[in-house]
C-alpha cells in the first residue's frame, strides 16, 4: 500500500506560493502588454517579491514566458489529442491535434512568436526550456500515433520522421514573420496543405 503524501513544509508551501504569484504576474503583464514591453522589475513588483528571488525562479524574461507558456501549451494539447481521437482520417487527426496549438500560439502573437525563439534557441539546461521541449516531444509523439492509428503500414520510424516535419511546418508558420498579421483560419489553412503533402498517399 503507497504511503500518503507527506505535506508540504513552510519553506515549500512558501516557494509554491511564490512561485504561483509570480506565474499570475508574468502572466498577466505578458498578456497586456507583450513580453517586449514589460520588464523583469515590473513582475517583481506585481508578485510583490525582490527581483533577485524572481531570478530564483528564472534566470532571464525568456525562462519567465515559457514558465507562463508551458502550462497553456500543455493544456491545449491536451485539448487537441481528444479532438484528435474522433478523426475520420490521418490529415483531419493531425489538424484537430495541432488546431489548439495554433490558437494558443495567436492568443498573443508576439509573445507566441517570442516562445518559439526561446525554445528553439534558449538553454536547454534551464528547467522551463527543457519543459518547452517536452511539450514539443509530447506533441509529436501525439502526432505520430494519429498516423500509425490511421496507416498501419507505417512503421513508427516513419510516423516519428513526419512528426517531426509536422513540427517544422508549425513552427515555420506560427514563428516566421510574414505571418504575424494572419488569421488563425488561414494559418490552419497553410498547415494543413503543407502536411497534405507529406502524408504518403
Amino acid at each position: 500500500m503507497p504511503a500518503a503524501s507527506q505535506p508540504l513544509g513552510r519553506r515549500e508551501r512558501n516557494k509554491q506560493a511564490k512561485l504561483e504569484r509570480i506565474t499570475a504576474a508574468a502572466s498577466e503583464l505578458f498578456a497586456q502588454h507583450g513580453v517586449d514591453e514589460v520588464t523583469t522589475q515590473q513582475i517583481a513588483d506585481a508578485a510583490d517579491i525582490g527581483t533577485g528571488t524572481l531570478f530564483l525562479y528564472a534566470k532571464t524574461k525568456g525562462e519567465l514566458l515559457l514558465l507562463v507558456q508551458n502550462t497553456h501549451y500543455a493544456a491545449a494539447l491536451e485539448r487537441g489529442r481528444a479532438a484528435a481521437e474522433g478523426a475520420p482520417n490521418a490529415l483531419d487527426g493531425v489538424m484537430a491535434l495541432v488546431a489548439p496549438i495554433v490558437e494558443c500560439n495567436r492568443v498573443q502573437v508576439d509573445n507566441g512568436r517570442t516562445y518559439l525563439r526561446e525554445m528553439v534557441f534558449g538553454d536547454p539546461g534551464e528547467p522551463h526550456h527543457a519543459e518547452a521541449l517536452s511539450i514539443v516531444a509530447q506533441t509529436e509523439e501525439a502526432v505520430a500515433g494519429v498516423l500509425t492509428a490511421d496507416r498501419a503500414q507505417l512503421t513508427a520510424a516513419e510516423a516519428s520522421t513526419l512528426a517531426r516535419v509536422v513540427s517544422a511546418i508549425l513552427f515555420l508558420d506560427l514563428a516566421t514573420s510574414v505571418n504575424a498579421g494572419s488569421t488563425i483560419p488561414d494559418l490552419l489553412a497553410s498547415i494543413r496543405t503543407q502536411v497534405a503533402a507529406i502524408l504518403p498517399r
